[in-house]
C-alpha cells in the first residue's frame, strides 16, 4: 500500500476510535449515531440541598489562664524555708517536686497538708498555699508552676504528620489544637475530617474552616475531644435497595461512575426503579444533597455518565417506591449498622438527629 494511503487509513481509524471512546460508555447508542455532549441534559432530575445546624459558637474563655485539673503535676517553691520541703534546696528556697493533683482535686504539701488545686489558675493556687502557710510562716513567698500537663487530653488520630495524645496547656481553638499534630499529610481526606465530642460527631464544618477560611467554625476545644482525619486512599460508595449485591464499593484511585457502581451491585431484573435512583451526597460535615438520578437515560446515551463522590449512598428503589421519606425510612437500619464508615454529614443528619 502506498505511503499516502496508509496515512489516510490511520487517520480514519483514529477518528473511529475517538468516536467509539466518546460513546462506548453510553449503553443503547446505535452504531453511527452521534450526539454532541454540549447538548446533553444532566442525569440529575431532582436536587435538594440539606444541612444541619452547626454547633453554636462558644464564647471566649473568661480567662486564658490555664485551669489546673486532676492528674496535673505542680512544682511548689517556698523561698527561704527548706524545712517545708522534702526536695533539695535551690537558690533562695526549696522545691516540693511531683505534687500531683489527686482525685479530690487537691495537692498535698508538707506541714499544711491538702490544698485545693483543681479548677483553679496557677496564681489562685499560689494564693491558697501562701494563705495556708501564714499559720506557720510569716510573709511566705511561693512560686507555683505546672511541670506536667495531664488533665486536658486532645486526641489527634489519622493522617496527621505526628498523630497521638496531646495535653492542652491553655485554652485552644480547633486550629490551634490540630497544629499540635504538625498539620496533616498529603493523604488526608479533608472532606471526612470529624471532631468527636462526648461520643458523637460534633456539627463543626471543618472542611469549610480549613479550605474556605470560615473562621466562625474555629470552635474552642474541650478536654477529651478527638480529631480524626481519614485517609483519602480509602474511598468508597455504598449501594442499597433493590440490588442483588448491596454494600460498600471501593473507588479505584478515587474515581467511579454510577453505572460502574450499579453494575457491581447488580440491580434486580424485576422490581428495580432505575429511573429514580436516589443518592445521599455529603459535601461537608454540615451540608449535603439529596439527588434523584435517571439511570435509564444514561444507559440510553441521552446524558453523560455521572461521576460519584466519596461517601455517596446510592439507593435503588423498588417500582413506584415513593418519596424521600420512604427511602430514608428503609435505609436507616442499614446506615446505623455501618455508621462508623459513613461520612460525618450522613451520621449527624440521619442517625444522630433521628
Amino acid at each position: 500500500m502506498p505511503h499516502f494511503q496508509r496515512v489516510v487509513c490511520l487517520v480514519a481509524l483514529a477518528g473511529m476510535f475517538l468516536l467509539s471512546s466518546c460513546t462506548g460508555t453510553n449503553e443503547g447508542l446505535k452504531a453511527g449515531l452521534r450526539k454532541s455532549v454540549t447538548t446533553l441534559a444532566p442525569p440529575v432530575i431532582e436536587k435538594i440541598r440539606v444541612s444541619v445546624d452547626p454547633v453554636a459558637p462558644d464564647p471566649p474563655p473568661a480567662s486564658l489562664d490555664y485551669q489546673v485539673g486532676h492528674g496535673d503535676v505542680l512544682s511548689i517553691m517556698v523561698y527561704a524555708r527548706p524545712d517545708l520541703s522534702s526536695g533539695s534546696p535551690s537558690t533562695g528556697g526549696s522545691v516540693v517536686k511531683g505534687s500531683r493533683v489527686d482525685g479530690n482535686g487537691n495537692i498535698h504539701l508538707p506541714l499544711i497538708g491538702a490544698v485545693k488545686a483543681a479548677g483553679l489558675s496557677v496564681s489562685a493556687i499560689r494564693e491558697n498555699v501562701e494563705a495556708s502557710l501564714r499559720t506557720y510562716v510569716q510573709d511566705p513567698s511561693v512560686v507555683v508552676e505546672v511541670t506536667e500537663y495531664r488533665s486536658k487530653p486532645l486526641y489527634l488520630m489519622g493522617q496527621f504528620r505526628t498523630p497521638g495524645v496531646y495535653y492542652m496547656d491553655r485554652p485552644m481553638t480547633f486550629l490551634q489544637g490540630i497544629s499540635l499534630g504538625n498539620g496533616f499529610d498529603s493523604t488526608a481526606n479533608l472532606r471526612g475530617v470529624r471532631l468527636l465530642r462526648d461520643r458523637k460527631i460534633a456539627p463543626v464544618d471543618i472542611y469549610s474552616l480549613i479550605l474556605d477560611g470560615r473562621i466562625e467554625q474555629n470552635v474552642w476545644l474541650k478536654p477529651g475531644d478527638t480529631v480524626f482525619i481519614p485517609d483519602n486512599r480509602t474511598q468508597n460508595v455504598f449501594v442499597f435497595g433493590s440490588v442483588n449485591k448491596p454494600g460498600q464499593i471501593p473507588m479505584a484511585q478515587g474515581r467511579l461512575h454510577l453505572l460502574e457502581a450499579l453494575a457491581i451491585a447488580d440491580p434486580k431484573s424485576v422490581g428495580s426503579d432505575i429511573e429514580n435512583v436516589r443518592i445521599i451526597r455529603s459535601l461537608t460535615t454540615t451540608s449535603g444533597e439529596l439527588l434523584v438520578v435517571d439511570v435509564a437515560r444514561i444507559r440510553r446515551g441521552e446524558t453523560l455518565p455521572m461521576q460519584l463522590m466519596d461517601g455517596d449512598v446510592i439507593y435503588v428503589p423498588k417500582n413506584m417506591f415513593g418519596t424521600w421519606n420512604d427511602a430514608l425510612a428503609e435505609l436507616l437500619p442499614t446506615l446505623q449498622a455501618i455508621s462508623a464508615v459513613m461520612q460525618p454529614f450522613v451520621t449527624i443528619k440521619y442517625l444522630t438527629q433521628n
